[in-house]
């Protein structure tokens, strides 16, 4: 009886990888490499901060949030590459919800030398498949993404320097 029950799942159980893994790419999102970056324009009170004005850059787009230990980790070396390689541009979106906590971390952390940008309705990061902080884009000049990192890293490593400079 045991042998008749499973005989009949047996196609189906053969097909469920298959599909599970279907769905793990499929394709509408741009988060693999050589793929054009989504615009997005992002307005923070007085500064717009878009894609779309640093074509022409190399970009290192940054998700992070407000309560995300890894994400402050990694600050300093970003502030610190914008500041050693200013034809890069550091853009850093945040997942934050809350407009408060978002200043605040700013202002407690001393974030500064870099474009930073809140989009409390996550729609940036969902365009990029991203969620769960630290994640970070390199879109070369044409706007393509050349490289994701998940995680937070160094970005002053020399290896990181390196491959930024002969993108």
């Amino acid at each position: 009886m045991f042998h008749s029950g499973l005989r009949r799942w047996l196609p189906v159980l053969a097909v469920l990888p298959l599909l599970v893994f279907a769905g793990c790419n499929d394709n509408t999102r741009p988060g693999s490499i050589g793929r054009v970056a989504p615009s997005f324009t992002i307005h923070n009170g007085a500064e717009t901060v878009s894609l779309q004005q640093d074509r022409g850059h190399i970009v290192v787009l940054n998700f992070w949030a407000s309560w995300c230990p890894p994400c402050l980790e990694e600050f300093p070396s970003l502030m610190q590459l914008q500041k050693d390689m200013p034809n890069i541009r550091v853009v850093a979106v945040s997942f934050d919800t809350s407009r408060k906590a978002y200043d605040q971390f700013l202002l407690d952390n001393h974030i500064s030398g870099i474009t930073t940008a809140i989009d409390p309705t996550g729609h940036t990061n969902r365009e990029f498949g991203t969620t769960r902080p630290p994640e970070s884009y390199i879109i070369n000049r044409h706007g393509v993404i050349v490289r994701k990192i998940i995680g937070p890293i160094n970005w002053t490593s020399p290896e990181m320097l390196n491959y930024l400079k002969n993108i």
